[in-house]
């Protein structure tokens, strides 16, 4: 059955709010965890390459597995699985409080809270784009701006529990809060289904005889068979004498005989008919199996769907960094804490969520070409990025952080772009590909910036290294996106229940 149209609005801003919540509260401590990062830095007193990895985990397990979490939004719903990973992460974090060495956060806090936030992600990403069509790119800027509230917020609030309650109540506390989605999960009412005729049989009434196991008439004729013989020996023992039953009883042996041999007859046709059912179910999944991997060469096929996996993983091993290490660097730079009026972190997560509305709302208007917008913000980050080694003194990095936050706030429009270059319906499996290469540089790119320290002792190198990795990925998807491309490929049609995305169009 197909999904009704999207309504555009009615209980779409619902989803669009639960959705907000939902990011607000599972992405809020992972996103902030530069704040975490300081005080692991002093407990355990590992190298910052290796402390790294906590947060890289916890914001890259979720998009290493996203071809899983799409998985999981498509065969149970986006409700199920949010009230389930609300749990998730949730256990996660109050599990962290307990952590006896860095080697316990990483399964704690990098993986099983990673993985809740990935299937949260998902999930909110894929009902939002079902609810809404002519205002997605709104929609999916004003649910993301939660992550990023979140992280305005929690970057100050476990600041100031772990001054109250140190480092493990701090964790049980944000655990307990996350709790919160339980309530968001419940109000992600399914899109209800196209108008259909009502079935005439059950799901069970429609499998066809020879793919049942037990065929019911069969078992029937069979139990009613057991049932009158059974009521027929028993009158016989009460009505006859003892020679009438001996004699009778070689009959029965007889006749018992033969049943055994009808009945071993019966067992094996059950047995054929079984071994049937397997194998064409069998040969069913393997097909679909087949059927994955084929569409997923065809969109590798596409140039810029190409490009933008090459480019979001560049991006991620470049551009997220800045939100886990940047408090370190105002450290390193030795800018003292009175200096500070808002922490850098802070700066980032609300510049984030204003450049998400800011880009999203830009995203909808038809005479902007929506991939070129994702190009710019990539050039201007990779620029961005590789100017932080000249910055010295805390307005410096504020503006900086300012304005990688607003970048950042490309995020919002990634989904915008996947859903044009490939289609809704091929949204859930693209977006979990493109997701995949995402976390991949979200969890290598804080480690490599902090084994540049470790190596160098300072952060200029690394962060050199991170803007050429953003720019390299910016020019490579604007070559990808030349009209020169889409008259060369004019001539290629593309394959049936397939799309492809015309750079030149108003995305």
């Amino acid at each position: 059955m197909a999904l009704l149209k999207s309504p555009d609005g009615g209980w779409g801003w619902m989803i669009v709010l639960v959705s907000f919540f939902t990011q607000f509260f599972c992405y809020g401590s992972p996103l902030a965890v530069g704040v975490l990062y300081l005080e692991w830095l002093d407990t355990f007193g590992e190298g910052k390459g290796k402390t790294a990895w906590v947060g890289s985990l916890a914001s890259g397990i979720g998009l290493l597995a996203s071809p899983v979490c799409s998985a999981c939004v498509s065969s149970f719903g986006a409700r199920p699985v949010t009230i389930f990973s609300a749990f998730v992460v949730a256990g996660g974090l109050m599990m962290s409080g307990f952590a006896p060495n860095i080697y316990f956060l990483f399964f704690s806090y990098g993986i099983i809270v990673g993985l809740g936030c990935g299937l949260l992600y998902t999930a909110t990403v894929t009902i939002t784009c079902q609810y809404f069509d002519e205002r997605r790119g709104l929609a999916l800027g004003l649910i993301s701006t939660g992550s990023s509230v979140g992280l305005f917020i929690y970057a100050a609030l476990q600041r100031e529990l772990i001054e109250l309650y140190g480092l493990d109540g701090c964790l049980l506390i944000v655990g307990a809060l996350s709790l919160n989605i339980l309530a968001c999960g419940c109000l992600m009412r399914p899109l209800e289904l196209s108008d259909s005729p009502l079935p005439e049989k059950s799901c069970l009434e429609k499998v066809p005889d020879h793919c049942l196991i037990y065929p019911e008439k069969e078992n029937v004729e069979e139990n009613m068979h057991i049932l009158e013989k059974g009521y027929n020996v028993e009158k016989c023992v009460n009505n006859m004498s003892i020679c009438d039953c001996k004699q009778d009883s070689v009959l029965n042996k007889n006749g018992l005989i033969s049943l055994h041999a009808k009945e071993t007859d019966t067992y094996k046709q059950k047995v054929v008919k079984q071994a049937y059912f397997c194998k064409q179910l069998a040969k069913e999944k393997w097909q679909l199996y087949l059927n994955y991997w084929e569409e997923t060469l065809f969109l590798f096929k596409n140039k810029v769907f190409s490009s933008l996996f090459i480019a979001i993983l560049l991006f991620d091993i470049g551009g997220f960094p800045p939100s886990l290490l940047m408090e370190d660097v105002a450290r390193s730079s030795n800018i003292s804490e009175e200096e500070y009026v808002v922490p850098l972190i802070s700066i980032i997560g609300i510049m984030t969520a204003v450049g998400k509305v800011v880009l999203g709302v830009l995203a909808d208007f038809k005479w902007i070409n929506t991939l070129y917008l994702y190009v710019v913000t990539l050039i201007m980050t990779g620029v961005a990025l590789a100017a932080i080694p000249f910055a010295k003194d805390y307005i410096t990095l504020a503006i900086l952080s300012g304005i990688l936050g607003f970048l950042t706030g490309n995020w919002s429009i990634f989904p915008y772009v996947t859903t044009k270059t490939v289609g809704i319906e091929k949204l859930v499996h693209a977006y979990g590909i493109l997701m995949f290469f995402a976390g991949l540089g979200n969890s290598l790119g804080p480690p490599i910036v902090g084994w540049f320290y470790d190596w160098t002792q300072t952060y200029d190198t690394a962060f050199y290294f991170s803007g050429l990795c953003v720019l390299l990925g910016g020019f490579l998807l604007l070559v990808a996106t030349l009209p020169c491309w889409n008259n060369c490929n004019q001539s290629a049609t593309p394959p049936l229940h397939t799309y492809s995305y015309t750079a030149a169009s108003s995305a």
